[in-house]
Formats: structure tokens, C-alpha cells, sequence
């Protein structure tokens, strides 16, 4: 529970996690056991219980220090409406807003706050941030398929790709289930020559462990072919040499 001034415990200690996560470069998730990740769309949506990271700190750090612009402005949107709580978190709000690494992010807060945290200039706001959220996610789309077709058509290196691919589904914050959709048709094609998957594994610790898990699932579960065999034992090294690091840290 938030306490006379509007913020928690609980709050600050995730606002230090998040902290971490980001000087190490790893996603942001909801669950203990790191299934679920955050994204723009769950910050955006009321209905569901970020338990910590409701906090106005945790909302601020991510809207202040996110590396993509979606999740940033999602987060701001978040704490917009708990601008009035209380003279801290209305001071927060203003920090916010002149301190976010995005011109955007710090353009909403300050017209909310301009506007005494009115409801109107609050759900003008989401609904501003939730335009944005789509195009961005229907541009970094299309530029994916425009570099895949590249690839198959021979006009793009298969290192510069999949530079470019992690690029593009990091930057464009992608949502779970697509990410994983575009990296298993890519390692169970037939088209797509050997080298790219194996260039795609050996940035496989970059995706965030709930997609990690899911692509393993897929590969293994795949129908046994000459491209899929060669994948399937070369994940089952990977993993295996995880469990292996993770024998040795713990």
C-alpha cells in the first residue's frame, strides 16, 4: 500500500531492479519466475495488476530511462493519472519531465501537468500514445520483412541481417508472440540458408528468456527434417552449456 506520500516499498525496491535491468541490458518482466514481460501494451492496459510496478517510481524510471521510445511513453501514460495524488509524486511527474531521454514523453507529461492532471488532457494523452504504439510497431514490422526479403533476394549479408533483425525487434519493443513467430520460421526454413541460423544462435542469449523457452519448445517439437535436425542439436548444446554456467555461478 502506498503510504501519505504516494509511493511504496515495494515501488521503490522494483524502481532499483529496473535500474539493474537496464545496466544490463535485460527485459523487463512481471513474474518471479521471469515468464512474463513487461510491454507497452500491458502498461497501457488498467485492467491488469502490475503489482510493483504500478508505483509512480517504477513507472518513472521506465518512462525516464527505457530504451524504447514505446515502452517510455506507455509508462508516462501510467502516471499520468497519479500526478495529483500527492505533492511527491506531482514533483516526480514534473522531474519527469524534463529529465526523459525522450522529447516525446516529456511533451505529454508536461501538458498533462500544464493541465492540473485533468482527465481530458489524461485520456488525450493515451489516446496519442496508443496511436504511436501502433505505428511504431507497423513500421519496425515492415522494415523486418523488407530486410528478410533482402536476405532471400541475396542484396543484404547474412551478419548485416541478422545485426539488422535483432536491431529492429529490440528497438521496436515486438511483442512476444511475433518475435518468436518471425525467429522460428526463420530456423525452420527451408529457404533460409544454414549460416543465418546459426548467426541467429549465437545471439540466441539476447532474447529474453520466455521466448528463448517458447523457440526451444517449437525447434523440438518440429518435424524431423536435414535443416531442422542440424538446429534441434545445436540448441540442445546451447542449453546445455547454460546449465553448465549456471552450475559454475551458483
Amino acid at each position: 500500500m502506498s503510504n501519505s506520500l504516494g509511493i511504496t516499498q515495494e515501488g521503490l525496491k522494483i524502481a532499483l531492479k529496473i535500474k539493474n535491468d537496464y545496466k544490463n541490458s535485460q527485459p523487463l518482466v512481471l513474474s518471479d519466475n521471469n515468464t512474463q514481460l513487461l510491454t507497452p501494451e500491458s502498461l497501457m492496459n488498467h485492467n491488469i495488476d502490475l503489482d510493483g510496478y504500478e508505483d509512480p517510481l517504477a513507472l518513472a524510471m521506465v518512462a525516464s530511462r527505457d530504451p524504447e521510445p514505446p515502452m517510455a511513453l506507455a509508462a508516462a501514460t501510467r502516471l499520468c493519472p497519479l500526478g495529483s495524488n500527492t505533492r511527491l509524486v506531482s514533483g516526480l511527474t514534473q522531474l519527469v519531465s524534463e529529465d526523459s531521454r525522450y522529447e516525446l514523453v516529456r511533451e505529454c507529461l508536461s501538458f498533462v501537468k500544464d493541465k492540473d492532471f485533468d482527465p481530458g488532457s489524461i485520456a488525450e494523452v493515451r489516446r496519442h500514445a496508443t496511436k504511436f504504439i501502433v505505428r511504431t510497431r507497423h513500421q519496425y514490422t515492415m522494415a523486418l520483412r523488407q530486410n528478410l526479403q533482402c536476405l532471400l533476394d541475396g542484396a543484404i549479408a547474412p551478419r548485416v541481417f541478422v545485426k539488422e533483425f535483432f536491431e529492429l525487434t529490440e528497438d521496436g519493443n515486438l511483442r512476444s508472440d511475433i518475435r518468436k513467430k518471425l525467429i522460428l520460421s526463420l530456423l525452420l526454413s527451408s529457404t533460409v540458408r544454414p549460416s543465418v541460423k546459426f548467426l541467429m544462435l549465437e545471439n540466441f542469449t539476447r532474447m529474453p528468456k520466455p521466448i528463448r523457452m517458447a523457440i526451444i519448445s517449437g525447434v523440438l517439437k518440429a518435424e524431423p527434417t536435414r535443416h531442422t535436425e542440424v538446429i534441434k542439436e545445436e540448441l540442445k548444446y546451447i542449453v546445455s552449456q547454460e546449465r553448465i554456467a549456471r552450475g559454475v555461478h551458483g
